[in-house]
């Protein structure tokens, strides 16, 4: 039998993705890359913003429509939409043959591998530890040269706006050696970067209360040979030390890039989101980041139209954006989810207001970046090859860039191959891009 996985969401997802990739795998099943060639589809969901709902909504539809007229034979529904919704996804779609929860890898496999499992199973309760992340089951796509590691899972922040600790429960780290195993297994089939991905990426290790943290496991994993280039993801403006920023800032391995959410810069709108840091704390982190390195990279994320915005709070996050400069940037409209707090607050600001001041702040922040971009011209950059072609430029991307949410970078070059990490001089830049030429070593 032929199985197709259907990946939505954030890279939290992917990795859940290739553990239930590898289990089936395991059991004799055999994947495949498109899923026109498949017995079974696996759907993978998000759940945590409107628009990610819709859209894996649409892809259950989809699906379940294709085993309607008879071009599949099963289909499954994981991940967090099938966590919160899944009884209620069982009442409206009688064709799923089965939805499990977060975590619920084996109970899945077990299903898709046995056509004698009952249909419609709805398998819903959270795996309370990450025992099912075990790296030597886990499928690793060789097809780039980086992959994602999941260290922890869960929350215990409860922003206002946020579903995920209801959605993923409790934050839970898994032990360094297990991290360290699934790396070096990473590392074994030519993977490059290896970017590190949890809820918060700071909070590694305090739910053991034995000291453990994020930069211990860094230095760990600072030891694997042939690993090139490490990436910590989501870090909390609430506990970002200065111990973290210089770690970060003088490792050889570890990038200096700052992925941190803030989210707004309003007093009053971060007291209200429950972030847990005030303006002053912000700019303290954000100065420190950029005094101890200028190789330092800094990536956010912004709000728009949270219950309560005012014109001034708006105008104030406006005015910090262009102040800042930031190198990398995202604005998000205001999603209201259920049984948060901010679902509940007065004054939710109109979704026309929302989007306008989305745009406002993308505009401001598209020409801060196209600017950064001119001024790489003729400055070499380290590039890490991500895909190379015969007849056409090779694509990667610098330190400072994550693959799929930020910049790529455009090589010309010779025998250049994914994987490889050259230094290229930046030649022009095309908007958010970059065209660069690698430099030729003297022997």
């Amino acid at each position: 039998m032929k199985f197709f996985i259907k990946k939505l969401g954030c890279p939290k997802n992917d990795v859940d993705g290739d553990y239930i990739a590898g289990q089936l795998i395991s059991r004799g099943l055999e994947r495949v890359a498109d899923d026109d060639d498949a017995d079974i589809v696996i759907v993978n969901t998000c759940g945590f913003i409107l628009p990610a709902k819709e859209e894996s909504i649409n892809e259950i539809l989809l699906y379940e429509q294709k085993k309607k007229q008879g071009n599949l034979k099963r289909l499954y529904v994981t991940g967090c939409l099938s966590q919160r919704y899944g009884e209620e996804l069982k009442k409206e779609m009688p064709l799923i043959d089965g939805f499990f929860g977060l975590g619920k890898i084996d109970e899945l496999a077990d299903s898709v591998s046995n056509s004698a499992m009952p249909a419609g199973m709805v398998i819903l309760d959270k795996a309370p530890e990450l025992t099912y992340l075990a790296g030597n089951s886990r499928y690793v796509d060789p097809a780039c040269p980086y992959d994602y590691l999941k260290i922890a899972d869960g929350c215990d922040r409860f922003c206002s706006y946020c579903a995920i600790p209801y959605i993923r429960g409790r934050y839970r780290s898994r032990r360094i050696p297990e991290i360290i195993d699934e790396a070096r297994l990473l590392v074994s089939k030519g993977k490059k970067e290896i970017i590190l991905v949890s809820q918060e990426g700071t909070g590694y290790g305090r739910d053991f209360k034995d000291g453990t943290d994020i930069i211990g496991l860094l230095k760990r994993l600072e030891e694997i040979e042939d690993l090139e280039w490490i990436r910590l993801m989501y870090l909390h403006p609430g506990a970002v030390s200065n111990e973290l920023i210089e770690f970060m800032s003088a490792s050889e391995k570890i990038l200096g890039y700052f992925d941190i959410p803030l989210q707004h810069i309003s007093d009053n709108i971060l007291e209200a989101m429950d972030r847990g840091a005030k303006r002053f704390e912000i700019e303290r982190i954000l100065d420190k980041i950029r005094e101890t390195s200028p190789k330092n990279v800094i990536r956010t994320t912004f709000i728009t139209g949270f219950p309560g915005e005012t014109e001034t709070e708006f105008e104030e996050l406006l005015g910090f954006i262009e102040d800042f400069q930031f190198d990398r940037l995202g604005i998000f409209k205001y999603s209201p989810e259920e049984d948060t707090g901010a679902e509940k607050m007065k004054n939710q600001v109109p979704d026309e207001i929302a989007l306008e001041r989305q745009d406002i702040l993308m505009s401001v922040q598209q020409e801060i970046a196209f600017n950064k971009n001119i001024a790489l011209i003729d400055k070499i950059q380290k590039v890490i090859i991500d895909e190379s072609k015969p007849g056409s430029r090779a694509v990667g991307r610098t330190g400072g860039d994550c693959p799929d949410i930020d910049q790529r970078v455009f090589v010309d070059g010779d025998n250049l191959k994914a994987g490889d990490i050259i230094d290229a001089r930046v030649i022009m830049a095309e908007g958010y891009d970059l065209i660069a030429r690698a430099e030729v070593s003297e022997k």
